[in-house]
């Protein structure tokens, strides 16, 4: 972490991260790079699905390999990049036919190495396998929740998920929340512990940086008028007057409460729910 001398009082608690020891270059790769345009919370009608988004410094997009579908193919990590729409840094893979791909990088994998997706491939920092193939207990991430379907869970700063069980096709794995779900066995994972764990400790430091990154303000429900939150309202300070906390929308939200569908179609592969509230 890289820590300011109180100079303001924004500085007095501002910290980043020291890109410097991680990133090799600051020229993303042209051909897998193009502009786009953030949704900022809104969704294909314009409606706001997810508040306080909006703004921000205009990016850059990296199409990032999340398919994996060359397989039994070496190739060779040629940069560690930062890349603005994630957390965990980004490398340049280029494979042994010359074709180049954007893949997540686990902590400890430098420039230089090479790795491979392959069933039989050396269970090693970087590889790709079928979860059958990897041995209760292993971290791993970027994993599929069906077969060739992507990777979809585990891909964010340090994030990893915990192999637990084999049993009838299945294996267990037991997620960043604690919860722990059934995949198929023939679900591809990447091995390791995904690089930047040092992101969560990252103190912002003042509003200006959380709106370039496009994070508008959020006002407490509490603060308020009755018409515009179901905790607003009463003269000074007053209670939500009511048991649980709800949103805006009226759905259950934060201090632990469930909010998961009841008949959710994933609830048959969930072995173990997650822990909730305080830890």
């Amino acid at each position: 972490m890289k820590r300011f001398k109180p100079t303001s009082k924004s500085q007095r608690m501002h910290s980043t991260i020291s890109y410097g020891d991680f990133i090799t270059t600051q020229n993303p790769e042209k051909s897998l790079t193009h502009g786009f345009r953030r949704m900022v919370g809104r969704n294909h009608h314009g409606k706001v699905t997810t508040r306080h988004k909006g703004g921000g410094v205009k990016r850059l997009f990296r199409e990032v390999d999340f398919r994996y579908d060359k397989l039994n193919i070496p190739y060779t990590i040629k940069t560690v990049e930062y890349d603005p729409n994630r957390s965990a840094f980004i490398g340049l893979a280029q494979y042994r036919d010359g074709e180049k791909r954007y893949v997540l990088i686990p902590a400890g994998v430098k420039v230089g190495e090479t790795l491979v997706s392959s069933e039989t491939a050396e269970p090693k920092k970087g590889n790709r396998l079928p979860l059958k193939n990897i041995t209760v207990g292993t971290f791993v991430y970027n994993v599929e929740v069906k077969p060739q379907g992507g990777a979809k869970l585990a891909r964010s700063a340090g994030n990893y998920i915990e192999v637990v069980a084999k049993d009838a096709g299945m294996v267990d794995l037991k997620m960043p929340s604690s919860e722990i779900r059934k995949v198929k066995e023939t679900a591809w994972a990447s091995i390791g512990v995904l690089s930047n764990d040092e992101n969560r400790l990252v103190n912002l430091g003042k509003a200006g940086r959380s709106r370039w990154l496009g994070i508008r303000p959020t006002v407490r429900g509490t603060a308020q008028n009755p018409v515009d939150h179901p905790h607003g309202g009463g003269e000074g300070r007053q209670g939500r007057g009511r048991r649980r906390a709800i949103s805006v929308y009226g759905k259950p939200t934060g201090k632990g409460q469930k909010s998961r569908t009841p008949k959710k179609y994933s609830n048959r592969l969930i072995v173990s729910r997650r822990k909730v509230g305080k830890r």
